[in-house]
């Protein structure tokens, strides 16, 4: 490693007079092979609310938007399109959807790792159900938009938590858990835009659909207690050792053991890492909530809102694949990952106001495309991470204070797509 942090390079602390040198890695047993399912099941169980939200959020706002009438439309029920505009608009962007369905992780994410260590990881996964379960119900029953988007901020507060609390996780087990919890979440975009895009094509509604997911949130309290093993005597876990006694955490070696400055140095040492992800994020989310509802083709078989489907699915479908691509392709350099994906941002907004895209076959194309760039820069850069951030009570505190860069960029995506769609929706 080398000595300098502000050129960018990692100087880790010295190791305390508690904690011994993390050990080498060792050939995969049994046991990391559990661990590393249930870090694949918590990752997918995770992230499956908040893309349902994000698959949803077309309907969700449809479903309560009436026609110009004023009369009230059945769920599903399609709009005209708008007479004073080319484009096929809701009244709200898809981004207010996904600022519901990421403010409260930015909340969380920027806040918690400066005292998340004082929650017991019990505690914290028992949120995550508690949280994920009412979003499902809160917006399959929902009269209004406004009680709707407080069932996607619940769905946000589960997984928000949840990523926070099972990347920091990772840093006491051995085997590369990361790529295994990367691979999960990737499956939660696949699994959650397929499912809904299934069942809702099978012919239930979207709030039939919502309330028949509502036993994944079981299963990632089940992966937790049953499936994961308590970390070995090698790599021990102070702050889960006590939940299972019913205590507080302990403070050392965990990161409650590092002071304010060590922190600081931390995620000084980190922002080569977090910028491209943000970046990154940035732009895929502005694609996915700004331009998405608008990149609309009339002559398609498909109807809008199946076209929006669509595209939620395979971009879930590129990030899956990505996310789980460690083990055959590893980059250190991730801001090219960010130049490509902003290429992709000009290009699909070109495409929104000039409509030169042939058909929506090409449009497919490039929303694969992006979705390949967004996963492989998320598991790149936590890969990364872990490599260069050696010892355990640093480890701990930098993956999970890292996750608030994509969460930063998706916040920051959102606020511009409100505007970005009321300028599209507003052309003759």
């Amino acid at each position: 490693m080398g000595s300098d942090v502000a050129g960018g390079t990692w100087q880790p602390l010295p190791p305390s007079d508690d904690e011994e040198p993390s050990p080498p890695p060792a050939t995969p047993d049994p046991a990391s092979w559990r661990n590393g399912i249930a870090f694949w099941i918590l990752g997918l169980c995770n992230n499956f609310a908040y893309v349902v939200m994000l698959s949803a959020a077309h309907d969700v706002l449809r479903r309560h938007q009436g026609p110009p009438n004023g009369t009230q439309p059945g769920p599903l029920e399609p709009l005209s399109p708008n007479g004073s505009s080319r484009y096929d608009c809701n009244a709200m962007s898809t981004g207010a959807v996904l600022l519901a369905d990421i403010l409260p992780t930015l909340v969380i994410k920027v806040s918690a790792p400066f005292y998340i260590h004082l929650l017991p990881y019990g505690l914290r996964v028992g949120i995550c159900v508690l949280s994920a379960w009412g979003s499902f119900l809160l917006v399959a029953v929902a009269p209004s938009v406004a009680l709707s988007l407080a069932g996607v901020v619940l769905a946000s507060v589960s997984s928000g938590l949840g990523e926070i609390t099972f990347l920091a996780l990772t840093a006491f087990y051995p085997s590369g858990p990361v790529s295994w919890w990367s691979s999960g979440t990737g499956a939660a975009g696949l699994l959650g835009a397929v499912s809904y895009l299934g069942l809702t094509q099978a012919g239930l509604s979207p709030p039939q659909t919502l309330l028949a997911m509502m036993g994944v949130p079981l299963v990632l309290l089940l992966s937790y207690w049953c499936l994961l093993l308590p970390p070995t005597p090698e790599t021990p876990s102070p702050t889960r050792q006590p939940l299972l006694e019913g205590g507080p955490p302990k403070p050392e070696p965990g990161p409650a053991a590092l002071s304010l400055a060590d922190k600081g140095r931390i995620m000084k040492g980190l922002i080569r890492h977090l910028l491209p992800l943000g970046l990154v994020y940035f732009a895929e989310y502005f694609i996915n909530q700004g331009l998405f509802e608008l990149l609309y083709f009339p002559r398609s078989r498909l109807t809008h809102p199946q076209q929006y489907r669509w595209y939620q699915l395979l971009y879930q479908l590129g990030v899956f694949i990505s996310r789980s691509s460690l083990r055959c392709v590893q980059l250190r350099a991730t801001w090219v990952l960010a130049l490509l994906q902003c290429v992709n941002l000009v290009v699909l907004t070109a495409a929104v106001a000039f409509r030169f895209l042939p058909g929506i076959a090409v449009a497919f194309v490039v929303v694969l495309y992006e979705g390949l760039l967004g996963g492989a820069a998320y598991v790149n850069t936590f890969h990364n991470i872990a490599l260069e951030v050696p010892a355990r009570r640093e480890q701990e505190f930098a993956l999970g204070a890292a996750c608030m860069a994509d969460t930063l960029g998706i916040s920051l995506a959102g606020a511009a797509a409100l505007p970005a769609h009321d300028y599209f929706c507003r052309l003759p």
